[in-house]
């Protein structure tokens, strides 16, 4: 079954690239460099990924990130430049799941590309898991299996990088978890000294779960530690 992944960039040079290493991996591309095509394709095609530049002529990479995650949960890799440190957060908070900076080695994007696939199947695999992917306790409910979140018996609408932060975070619930240990169980990466990927997607969590920062009911910041869920 082929894999089909979406670029956007109305940097020819740069598309073209990527496209020609995603093909040479086996994904099927779908390449645009106008942001009003790819729209079209993304509702006509179903896709597994969407790698999007930030600076678009038309209509602008972060807008078509959170048109996607109206419907859609699968990744979305943002593209940026060096000095748009405001809008990768703003894409994280949109409900991007990463994001590479230009420019970029076309190998580390195809690593990137492959760990995201890699969790996005993961969370959407329909064989049976026991019981103990089920987790139930002060109003919240996770099933892993099915990917369901509710809180107070209300869906929660997340992304699979979100579902996966949350789950982590409550299946190792009453220990503290540093950062770097997100990261790397659940972005599959190594963290790195400034990398603020972790605190933007556990802020935008707590925006979801309604959980104040300064009075936690769930998500506690334990400041220059990491992050702790209470039993």
């Amino acid at each position: 079954m082929d894999t089909n992944i979406l670029i956007v960039d109305d940097e020819k040079e740069i598309a073209d690239l990527v496209e020609l290493y995603l093909s040479n991996e086996g994904y099927q591309v779908h390449k645009f460099y106008t942001a009003k095509e790819a729209l079209n394709c993304i509702e006509e095609v179903k896709l597994d990924l969407a790698i999007l530049d930030i600076m678009m002529p038309d209509i602008d990479g972060l807008t078509i990130c959170r048109k996607i995650r109206e419907k859609y949960n699968f990744p979305v890799i943002l593209l940026t430049a060096k000095t748009q440190e405001i809008d990768k957060i703003s894409g994280l908070t949109l409900g991007a799941d990463d994001y590479v900076t230009k420019p970029f080695l076309p190998l580390e994007l195809i690593a990137r590309v492959k760990a995201q696939l890699r969790r996005y199947t993961r969370y959407n695999q329909t064989e049976a898991e026991p019981e103990s992917n089920i987790l139930a306790f002060s109003g919240l409910y996770i099933d892993k299996n099915n990917h369901v979140c509710l809180l107070n018996e209300k869906p929660l609408s997340l992304t699979p990088l979100e579902f996966s932060l949350l789950w982590y975070l409550c299946r190792n619930r009453g220990r503290v978890i540093k950062s770097d240990e997100l990261f790397l169980n659940v972005w599959g990466e190594k963290y790195y000294t400034n990398n603020n990927t972790v605190m933007v997607h556990i802020r935008h969590l707590r925006e979801k779960m309604n959980d104040n920062a300064e009075h936690p009911k769930y998500i506690k910041t334990i400041w220059g530690v990491g992050y702790k869920i209470e039993k």
